[in-house]
């Protein structure tokens, strides 16, 4: 697997038929120009660069299959964008601009930084119901 040989858009479209195969246990080149907001030529043209690249297949019926190498890529960005999005949320930041923002870093974040991340968010998480604990725990005075 290179996920080097892979630009943003196809990732985008890996991440896409993820997500559809998730939300309706099938993935079609229409629901994927809907999902991504693109024409269908764009979809065929995608659709034959990733099946060429051994990422995913097609049967007679139009139906896409991801191989374990582009289901593979398509997880890793997707945790990416999930886990970015909910560490975005939890500074402040407005779902929607996290979203995008997830979206943009994604691509471009190197695994090492975003495992530094993973850890990071979850040391802060630990800490935080650490404290929670603590102070619901903490005996009330009477007044």
């Amino acid at each position: 697997m290179d996920q080097l040989a892979l630009g943003r858009s196809q990732e985008d479209y890996l991440e896409a038929m993820l997500i559809l195969k998730e939300q309706n246990g099938y993935i079609r080149s229409v629901d994927i120009a809907e999902q991504l907001e693109v024409t269908k030529p764009s979809v065929s043209l995608a659709v034959k660069r990733l099946r060429e690249k051994g990422f995913l297949e097609m049967n007679r019926s139009g139906f896409i299959t991801l191989t374990e190498d582009g289901q593979e890529i398509a997880e890793k960005i997707y945790r990416k964008h999930k886990t970015l999005t909910s560490f975005f949320i939890s500074l402040g930041v407005n779902s929607e601009t996290a979203r995008e923002d997830a979206c943009r870093i994604e691509h471009d974040i190197s695994d090492e930084t975003f495992e530094a991340l993973c850890r990071h968010a979850e040391t802060d998480a630990l800490k935080s119901r650490s404290q929670d604990r603590e102070e619901g725990s903490a005996p009330h005075q009477s007044v």
